[in-house]
């Protein structure tokens, strides 16, 4: 059973498109799009096969695995609950009319019996770059794929938008509840907020700082000298914060920026001066993994947290003095 929605379906329930902007996607995640124009997938319902029965991924079966770990009083309100949805949807599909209540129910239940499959392999979903809407309070149909989303049975969509972040193998779509996804946009506009309220208190107060933290978080960091002027410092920044640059994580670059202006000003200048010292290859890393002083031959560490821990060490203090000293003639050009 393959539908289309009306775009004007009134319902706070739809499956969207999901696309990761870190992860490239042949350029469609620049467009916001999840496939081409025109393009879709269709998946049916998901059914597991263990001699010789099928068990489909419904969320309506009250003899699914994984009822059995559930305590009995969790078990038995999720089992009313199914009941109560089955017998709905009898009734609605199949004039069949159950008691929810009544001890031969499953028994009595014809449509929907959890391995009915001449029903269930007709329920399938074809989704593309357009939301999908369900309705599942009017609709029986979307009801019983709402269900069945929920309960993974179907792979191509996630559950929700946090579910498909947090995925090794990004979904196409995901299942957008009006409320789940304005809580997390919610949450990525307050941290924003946040960043950029840090953002403006460094500019008007410690531009010094404010050098330091743009040469950690922006990839290209040899571009800012001290005679950078610090409205463009200020608006790269800005742009960084908001996912305008390279990394277009909105969250991950608002919660990165906070993260790194709680820093100290000896961390915060030792990082600069350790991006900047890989950079014009002060300092880099050699065939058995460590990372060297060039000028010296001294090894460092196997990273730039090593390296960082390296140089604040008192007994390092001439080979700090002399790359700060270098950098630093780059930085006054």
């Amino acid at each position: 059973m393959v539908e289309m929605y009306p775009q004007n379906k009134k319902s706070k329930i739809a499956i969207r498109p999901f696309f990761d902007p870190k992860v490239d996607n042949m350029g469609l995640q620049n467009y916001g799009l999840a496939l081409f124009d025109n393009v879709f997938h269709e998946e049916q319902i998901a059914c597991l096969e263990m001699h010789g029965i099928r068990r489909y991924l419904t969320g309506l079966n009250e003899f699914a695995p994984e009822f059995y770990d559930m305590s009995l009083e969790d078990k038995e309100a999720k089992i009313k609950q199914i009941r109560q949805v089955v017998s709905q949807l009898e009734k609605t599909l199949n004039s069949n009319v159950v008691d929810p209540d009544d001890k031969e129910f499953w028994n009595k239940i014809k449509l929907l019996k959890p391995d009915n499959s001449e029903f269930w392999d007709k329920i399938k979903l074809r989704c593309g770059n357009e939301p999908i809407f369900l309705d599942p309070s009017t609709d029986p149909y979307d009801l019983i794929k709402l269900y069945a989303i929920e309960h993974g049975g179907f792979s191509m969509i996630a559950k929700s938008l946090e579910e498909a972040k947090t995925m090794n193998k990004p979904p196409k779509f995901y299942l957008d509840k009006l409320e789940e996804t304005a809580n997390t946009n919610t949450e990525i506009k307050k941290l924003r907020n946040k960043a950029a309220a840090e953002l403006h208190k460094l500019f008007d107060k410690n531009q010094n700082k404010l050098f330091y933290i743009a040469k950690i978080l922006d990839l290209n960091s040899a571009q800012y000298k001290k005679s950078t002027p610090n409205d463009i410092i200020y608006d790269n920044m800005d742009k960084y914060i908001s996912g305008d640059l390279v990394d277009k994580d909105k969250k991950k670059t608002a919660e990165k920026f906070l993260d790194v202006s709680r820093l100290d000003m000896e961390t915060l200048k030792i990082r600069a001066i350790v991006k900047d010292a890989t950079y014009y290859k002060m300092i880099a890393t050699k065939a058995d993994g460590f990372v060297y002083h060039m000028a010296s031959a001294t090894m460092m560490g196997r990273n730039s947290a090593d390296v960082g821990e390296f140089l604040k060490n008192p007994l390092n203090e001439q080979i700090l003095i002399d790359i700060q000293t270098q950098i630093e003639k780059h930085w006054n050009q």
